[in-house]
């Protein structure tokens, strides 16, 4: 396997145009979101898709949703249709270059994914692709959940994977917008140590909040990935 490709049980990422490759944080996400046992979303929107990961973790679990995808690269774009195209789940996948701020609220959905830009005030790259990737420049938290919240289906939610310190802002900007905490899943490296990343999902509508912990590389871990990684 080469840098420019990442093998999955089901379907190959290539990744050369893209800023972001693929790493641990999507590869969470897409298999942690929408894991209760009453859920199963047939609409899905994925907000800065990159590669296109995180849909096709999705659509490899979900087998009767339909999931858009946006970003605001056109080369992510067009490596995202690439991978779709190339994918089992290609009739159920689309990308197109769009800001999430500019979604006219036609289209509602059931579940909302999101690994956004989290950098606010350290130095920016010198590629400029990479600072839009990873700098939250062009999506705030704020915008993040003032949209989703417009997005959502009433008994829709939003899930998002951040760095722990940024925890207290998602669901400070979630309130604000109407959104309730559902699920939280602490993420860590090893058993002794802080948690590096947290996974959230929020909804319109309220619901007894589940708080995890999931630890890289335990049993949990293997358990959540496995139906993913050859």
């Amino acid at each position: 396997m080469s840098k420019d490709s990442f093998s999955f049980k089901q379907f190959t990422i290539r990744q050369e145009r893209c800023a972001m490759k693929v790493g641990t944080d999507g590869v969470l996400l897409g298999a942690w979101a929408c894991t209760k046992p009453a859920d199963s979303p047939l609409h899905i929107l994925d907000v800065g898709t990159g590669t296109g990961l995180i849909a096709l973790f999705l659509a490899q679990r979900f087998h009767n949703a339909v999931i858009d995808a946006i970003d605001i690269d056109d080369d992510a774009v067009e490596q995202a249709r690439e991978n779709f195209a190339t994918s089992p789940f290609a009739e159920r996948l689309t990308v197109r270059k769009a800001y999430l701020q500019d979604e006219d609220g036609n289209m509602t959905y059931d579940l909302i994914v999101c690994n956004p830009p989290f950098f606010v005030n350290s130095l920016t790259c010198p590629d400029t692709k990479r600072t839009m990737a990873r700098h939250a420049k062009t999506l705030t938290l704020a915008e993040l959940a003032r949209k989703s919240s417009r997005l959502l289906k009433d008994s829709g939610t939003l899930a998002v994977i951040l760095p722990s310190e940024s925890k207290t802002t998602m669901e400070s900007e979630a309130i604000f917008n109407g959104l309730t905490i559902q699920r939280i899943c602490r993420v860590k490296t090893k058993k002794a140590k802080n948690e590096k990343r947290v996974m959230m999902e929020l909804g319109i509508m309220a619901d007894n909040m589940s708080d995890e912990i999931l630890i890289i590389g335990d049993d949990n871990y293997a358990t959540l990935t496995g139906d993913f990684y050859l």
